[in-house]
């Protein structure tokens, strides 16, 4: 083994290590107390240190230009606790929620429609965003026997990777990774299980260009395409935070597309992808400062056509 990869893996245990020590204090407190903690790291980094306040503060304004320079400000130090809450809930939820309890921490609005779906023999696309808490949703879903899929990329620490995805097997969610994961994710369509999907990220310039808070956003072409393909229907869905109150949350169905019974301007991918994301958007509004804006997710980097010139305009220019 080479000295550079020694030094990467010392490195990445410590990390590791730190993590875990971190992990442990958390579980240690009451929730309250790491709420209070969380609040506290969520003014250092918001209003203090401002981590990526640029990237973050700009998001907001953009996507809420009628709100207040006071009301964006707000909204950015939501989030802020909400990420912190997130991993709080992560260290907790293991513990403290089981399949006794799970209806003290967890609502769900149309679950109806969402347990009709989940049990039929066709495979189910679940759209979601890196809002409310998504691993929190796919823990709820493993504790009620619907096992999930997600495609997410492997952390570069293999021992963080390993630690979260023990989180995510408990209740059996199982990460398929992002790169070199078709064949799986085909297995999982095959079979007719439940595919849980995070929609807000950006696809390159090659994606598919929907409009997203006003704004042109670049998107997966693959949702659609495998919900075409197998005729799987797309409940988009979500888990946000009920109040201010760690562990508690709404599951809820925000609506469904089946290729079967589909609107004719959603029979195409564009149409069906720009579904999903203005229902994101739809879902996001309810309370903003449980999206993650840390995000690039409207940069474009698309290179733009030069125009062509007329050899009569060339010969004035020359």
């Amino acid at each position: 083994m080479s000295g550079k990869r020694i030094f990467k893996n010392t490195v990445d245990y410590l990390v590791y290590l730190f993590v875990r020590v971190f992990i442990c204090v958390v579980q240690s407190v009451r929730v309250e107390t790491a709420h209070r903690a969380g609040k506290f790291l969520a003014w250092l980094c918001g209003d203090v240190l401002r981590v990526r306040e640029k990237v973050v503060f700009d998001n907001i304004c953009q996507s809420f230009p009628e709100k207040t320079e006071a009301e964006h400000r707000a909204i950015l130090r939501q989030m802020w606790e909400h990420l912190f809450l997130l991993i709080l809930e992560i260290a907790h939820a293991p513990r403290k929620i089981h399949e006794t309890n799970w209806r003290d921490y967890f609502r769900f609005d149309n679950g109806a429609a969402m347990v009709e779906l989940l049990n039929d023999d066709r495979p189910t696309i679940v759209v979601t965003a890196h809002y409310g808490n998504f691993e929190m949703a796919g823990y709820a879903l493993g504790l009620l026997g619907y096992p999930t899929y997600s495609v997410a990329r492997t952390l570069d620490n293999p021992y963080l990777d390993r630690f979260l995805n023990q989180f995510r097997n408990h209740t059996g969610q199982y990460l398929i990774p992002k790169n070199g994961g078709f064949d799986q994710i085909m297995e999982v369509m095959d079979h007719g299980r439940i595919l849980a999907l995070l929609a807000d990220q950006y696809a390159g310039p090659r994606g598919c260009w929907v409009d997203f808070f006003g704004r042109p956003a670049s998107a997966y072409k693959s949702i659609a395409l495998l919900a075409f393909e197998h005729k799987s229907p797309i409940m988009l869905a979500h888990a946000r935070r009920d109040g201010n109150r760690p562990l508690h949350m709404i599951m809820e169905v925000g609506a469904i597309a089946d290729p079967i019974s589909m609107d004719e301007e959603l029979e195409n991918v564009r149409g069906l992808t720009q579904w999903y994301t203005s229902g994101l958007e739809e879902i996001i509004r309810k309370a903003p400062g449980q999206y993650w804006w840390l995000h690039r997710r409207w940069k474009d980097t698309r290179k733009k056509k030069k125009k062509k010139v007329a050899p009569e305009a060339e010969k004035k220019a020359a």
